[in-house]
């Protein structure tokens, strides 16, 4: 009797051990149709600088990666509804947003700039020169940069088309059905990819309220303990200089948040 009760403990140890030992996995909301941050490769892999982000929180937090694809302008309800753990998807912290849902600390801030044809001579970021020279922008449904576009130029009689991903922007800019497409400026693999026909306006946009004061991972109000590991993650990895290398890999300027 004495040996069948130890031996019950013994097992009943030994399954409690291998449960505690069972890797944490996260779940992780994305848009992955926005490059150089996140995308899929030939292979239907998904890659990109928030990808290698969060592969190396997760490797601190001892943590599994398991990512959650929808749209852009769908993450923060389907966070609130707990269909996944936190965003990790170039996600601006804005006041609007703050009131939904809580961020880390910024991780990086990219600045927002316009593309438009290399033969459209424009230098400035005015509603009045966009209205000059008749250009309409692309912008990302529900992005920071769609907000700016509506605030400073369709307000001021610029036409903004949103799109509800980055490649139909890219696709409509080419295909001519808009002269310009506005977004973070290292987003702009398009512009490569596209050869000599597109450039960047050199001006940056500026508007803290609607741009923010960078990027971070997005949680919910109330999981604060996640929060605060995520955070003690991502300063280990500043301190540690891996962003400011991610940047310089992918963007070749250190854009590490302060």
């Amino acid at each position: 009797m004495i040996k069948k009760l130890c031996l019950a403990i013994a097992l009943s140890f030994g399954a409690l051990t291998s449960v505690a030992a069972q890797e944490e996995t996260l779940k992780i909301g994305v848009e992955a149709m926005y490059p150089p941050f996140e995308s899929k490769d030939e292979s239907g892999k998904l890659v990109g600088f928030d990808i290698e982000l969060a592969d190396a929180v997760c490797a601190k937090l001892k943590a599994k990666c398991e990512w959650v694809e929808l749209s852009f302008d769908g993450l923060i309800p389907a966070l609130n509804a707990r269909k996944f753990d936190f965003i990790n998807s170039n996600m601006h912290i804005t006041e609007q947003r703050l009131k939904a849902i809580n961020f880390t600390a910024p991780i990086y801030d990219v600045p927002s700039q316009l593309i438009v044809a290399k033969d459209i001579d424009l230098n400035d970021l005015s509603a009045e020169s966009l209205k000059e020279k008749n250009i309409a922008v692309g912008v990302l449904q529900g992005s920071s940069q769609e907000r700016y576009a509506k605030k400073h130029w369709q307000a001021n009689g610029v036409k903004v088309v949103s799109y509800p991903n980055q490649d139909q922007v890219y696709a409509d800019l080419e295909n001519k059905r808009i002269q310009g497409a506005f977004q973070n400026s290292a987003s702009s693999l398009f512009e490569k990819n596209a050869g000599a026909n597109f450039k960047h306006i050199a001006q940056f946009a500026e508007d803290k309220e609607v741009l923010g004061v960078g990027i971070g991972f997005g949680v919910r109000k109330k999981d604060t303990e996640l929060k605060e590991r995520l955070d003690k993650a991502i300063d280990e990895l500043k301190k540690e200089g891996f962003i400011k290398e991610l940047s310089m890999k992918y963007f070749q300027a250190d854009w590490t948040a302060k």
